[in-house]
């Protein structure tokens, strides 16, 4: 028979919840629409090892494992100022002209980062490409805060992607 310090101690542990398994899933997306066909599109962003050549806070790309966009490469972005991302390719496809990777190691302040890149045809022969995401605010950081690094990373790359693609 339980006693009721037993009964209490037990309520309490099930209704305990540590801070990370309470922190708030934050969504994240942005979206470009440019005149230029989807296929030139993706390829422009569709390398994995090769993001420095559109983003602009990238300095360089290290293939760590894997290659060639296959599921399970992990790349290091070297961030210029300083600073590397650790990343991992987790889905491809070319014909679907979408990729999806999750963030293993970072200094932005998120965790449980897992982004998709995807290129869908857009009116009169352009295309538009929506980067999206979902993570968790590091602890000590608010929901906001989060949100507005990984949109500030977000806003930079596609400026410049639009520039590159002319618009």
């Amino acid at each position: 028979m339980l006693t009721k310090a037993v009964l209490i101690a037990l309520a309490a542990a099930t209704f305990t919840i540590s801070p990370a398994e309470a922190a708030t899933t934050v969504k994240v997306s942005r979206t470009l629409v440019v005149h230029v066909a989807p296929d030139q599109t993706f390829d422009a962003i569709k390398d994995f090892g090769g993001w420095q050549s559109w983003h602009p806070a990238i300095e360089k790309t290290d293939i760590k494992s894997g290659g060639a966009n296959k599921v399970g490469t992990v790349r290091v972005l070297s961030l210029k100022g300083g600073g590397t991302i650790t990343e991992t390719l987790t889905a491809f496809s070319a014909r679907g002209k979408s990729y999806s990777y999750r963030i293993d190691e970072s200094p932005l302040p998120v965790t449980n980062y897992r982004s998709t890149l995807a290129v869908k045809s857009g009116k009169a022969g352009g295309s538009t490409l929506t980067w999206s995401s979902t993570f968790k605010a590091k602890q000590g950081v608010t929901d906001a805060e989060a949100k507005k690094a990984i949109e500030g990373v977000y806003d930079t790359g596609l400026d410049n992607l639009k520039t590159q693609l002319g618009g």
